[in-house]
């Protein structure tokens, strides 16, 4: 009996065991499409999420993937208020329309208007009388005045003839307008009533990002993490205008968690997506919960330690291609979550099933990764640890211990844990932009090869290659010394 388990043992796989076979192809890389879906109803222009990790994801992490066509996916080790705010954040950074306007009374001196407009470091403000706009002041209206502005009042200098917006007006026609009347600002308004404000700034940053993932009100979408029992949580970070909650568990197959998500289900708008697993089985239990979105990955990361202290887990490629075969008769997408060290990686990901990538280790040490740089012998790094590691589980208010079904309480709560993370630090890599633009490069490539037009076809129209020890060597440079490092392939690699 126990020898079988052994000899009837299926084989598990992981990138660095296969490679993808070049194809006959009239597919350019810069021709192909990335536009995926991250969950039943989301859409992203290119496939990548970022890890709902403390030393991944906050709201500049957010902003940054979304403004390139992916999406952040804000961590949980913080209270709920905090987590609703960076949320919020993500959203009011590309909402078109500043609602919180500052705005002044025409019976308002003009020496108040500076100061509002120092304090608030605004060139203008609306002037407003019973809630209706009946003028615009600006630094324009100011400087010509001289000494004689400590002695007259808004009414007598705004210019009263403003030209404003509906909430309607696209941003292209709020340009044209703009333009049309040598305007920097227009007021939004319903009726007579100011809802709003619109720059000539703000319209002209959004063009900046074109392939931005967007909701059906043009502000960007994020995702956030939710413990797998965190009802009150979820619930609040659904009604601040979250896109997607990650439900953050190790081991999502937990009976307990498969039943709470059809709860958790009833209780929000959002679409859900709940991991993580690496079984087919476990993705047809979640499946038939109507989740709307699988994460799999156990083990597999950088930081994590599972497959050790455990000894559990399930090679990252194995796992893909197991839940994508019960994703696909539901069309549900699956994520690809830890193991990925290059953009090839993305692209094998792909290959056998997954529609999305989810990175922790490759946006870690970003600009835009929360923490601080450090430089140790020369170098910068930043901290990136796993959030199965102490610090991580006694850190900060809503720290998961409930991600590793462990809970403790008293002093000395860490000398009770059983730690499936380690602590570290990563070499700085410059801007969020900077990493995706390598690794969509790297995926495009790829899709070039292969001649896959898009992810789809990526996914059905592309075999694999089993390779040795030795390929894995010919595979990777070598017989040389390296003297200039490429942005895509460092030199130097932390064990």
């Amino acid at each position: 009996m126990f020898s079988k388990k052994l000899k009837n043992a299926p084989e598990g796989y992981t990138f660095d065991d296969f490679l993808l076979v070049p194809a006959a192809s009239s597919v350019e890389p810069k021709d192909v499409v990335t536009k995926s879906r991250v969950s039943r109803n989301l859409e992203l222009n290119i496939p990548i999420i970022s890890s709902a990790m403390d030393t991944v994801t906050e709201a500049e992490m957010a902003i940054a993937l979304a403004q390139e066509g992916g999406m952040g996916v804000i961590h949980r080790n913080m209270n709920i208020k905090e987590q609703v705010d960076e949320v919020k954040k993500v959203k009011r950074s590309s909402d078109l329309t500043i609602r919180d306007v500052i705005t002044i009374s025409p019976d308002s001196s003009v020496l108040e208007s500076i100061q509002i407009m120092d304090e608030e470091d605004v060139s203008g403000l609306p002037v407003v009388k019973k809630g209706k706009i009946v003028g615009i002041i600006s630094r324009r209206d100011i400087i010509p005045l001289l000494n004689s502005k400590d002695k007259l009042m808004v009414r007598e200098i705004m210019t009263e003839e403003v030209v404003t917006i509906s909430e309607s007006t696209t941003p292209e026609e709020a340009l044209d307008i703009a333009y049309e009347n040598k305007v920097e600002r227009l007021p939004v308004v319903d009726g007579d009533n100011i809802v709003g404000i619109v720059t000539i700034r703000d319209i002209i940053e959004r063009k900046k990002y074109p392939y931005a993932s967007r909701d059906s009100n043009g502000r960007f979408l994020v995702g956030a993490a939710a413990g797998p029992f965190d009802l009150e949580r979820a619930m609040a970070l659904d009604d601040a205008g979250v896109d997607v909650i990650a439900v953050d568990c190790a081991h999502a197959h937990n009976l307990n968690v498969v039943q709470f998500v059809g709860e958790l289900k009833d209780n929000i708008e959002a679409d859900l997506i709940v991991g993580n697993i690496a079984t087919k089985k476990a993705a047809e239990d979640l499946l038939a919960r109507e989740v709307d979105g699988l994460k799999v990955g156990i083990g597999g990361g950088s930081i994590c330690t599972t497959r050790i202290i455990a000894g559990v887990g399930v090679p990252q490629l194995t796992a893909i291609s197991k839940a994508a075969d019960a994703a696909q008769d539901y069309e549900i997408p699956v994520i690809g979550d830890g193991g990925l060290r290059y953009s090839g990686d993305v692209a094998k990901a792909i290959a056998v099933g997954a529609d999305c990538v989810m990175l922790g280790n490759l946006l870690a040490g970003t600009h835009e990764a929360p923490g601080e740089v450090v430089i140790m012998n020369g170098r910068k790094f930043k901290q990136y640890r796993g959030m199965g590691s102490l610090g991580a589980m006694t850190g900060g208010i809503g720290a998961g211990t409930d991600r590793y079904f462990q809970e403790v309480k008293g002093p000395m709560k860490h000398a009770k844990l059983v730690p499936e993370g380690v602590e570290g630090v990563t070499p700085f890599k410059g801007y969020a932009s900077e990493v995706l633009f390598q690794l969509i490069g790297g995926l495009k490539a790829s899709m070039g090869y292969c001649g896959a037009q898009n992810i789809n076809a990526m996914q059905n129209d592309t075999t694999l290659v089993r390779i040795t020890s030795s390929g894995i060597t010919e595979s990777h440079p070598h017989d040389m010394l390296i003297t200039n490092e490429s942005p895509n392939y460092p030199t130097t690699r932390l064990m």
